[in-house]
């Protein structure tokens, strides 16, 4: 695809997010401003903050654009009173979807049962809104952990296998997208989608992303139900592309 059309798609695709330590409310006022495209170039997909700001991303953006917040996150522990006390908390502000953490750590330990029985409480006290899990491929390292989460996070009904917080030394790596579609297309379930995250600044990498996910689940998985993206960077590039200009990675937090 020309990096036109990959810019396109990676708009539509995109969760538009901060998750700064220094976050404000000016801080999200920006970011929705930004989500909602007022120059004529579209809206993102999502808007995912803090847990603290749902209510005030919601009551900015459009029906159109949804609001994600994280939970667990980035340590990613086993504390499931913690996590299910701030899913309710982000489902009673407003928010749509909900980014939780797998414990990596434990999974790393062989607590593979124990995750298993984690993920299957956050998929209850998350419907009916949309769950993603975020494995934190970087730090599971191995191909066979990798796999193993996203399976465990398949079973568990997740709608989306997420690669990284963007929190840790190596985020988002194409071996690991690979290894996580490839469990996602070989499940069998055709609604499963993959979001890449942490380190993806220009429409270039995202092209790679989007490649590889048509590649595993067909041209058809490329739209804001089965892929996304998550970073703050990549709309800097987005919209230099759309505006015909050269595009370039850029430093983000993200």
């Amino acid at each position: 695809m020309s990096l036109e059309q990959a810019a396109r798609l990676a708009l539509q695709c995109l969760d538009l997010t901060s998750l700064n330590d220094g976050d404000t409310p000016a801080t999200i006022d920006a970011l929705c401003r930004r989500a909602i495209g007022a120059d004529g170039r579209g809206p993102v997909a999502a808007v995912c903050v803090w847990p603290r700001f749902v209510a005030q991303a919601r009551a900015a953006l459009p029906a159109g654009i949804q609001v994600a917040a994280v939970a667990n996150f980035p340590d990613g522990s086993l504390d499931l009173p913690r996590v299910l006390a701030e899913i309710a908390a982000i489902a009673e502000a407003g928010a749509q979807e909900v980014d939780v953490v797998l414990p990596y750590a434990a999974l790393k330990q062989g607590e593979a049962s124990e995750v298993a029985e984690f993920l299957a409480e956050v998929r209850h006290a998350t419907r009916p809104l949309t769950l993603k899990v975020i494995i934190e491929s970087g730090e599971l390292q191995t191909t066979e952990l990798i796999k193993e989460a996203t399976r465990l996070s398949l079973m568990a009904g997740a709608d989306f296998i997420k690669t990284s917080t963007g929190k840790t030394a190596v985020s988002a790596t194409p071996e690991a997208a690979r290894a996580m579609l490839a469990e996602i297309q070989s499940s069998g379930l055709g609604n499963a989608g993959f979001k890449a995250s942490g380190g993806i600044r220009s429409v270039a990498d995202a092209r790679g992303y989007l490649q590889l996910a048509a590649d595993a689940l067909g041209v058809e998985a490329l739209q804001p139900r089965r892929m996304r993206f998550g970073a703050s960077g990549l709309l800097d590039d987005i919209e230099a592309v759309l505006a015909g200009q050269a595009s370039q990675a850029v430093q983000g937090a993200y």
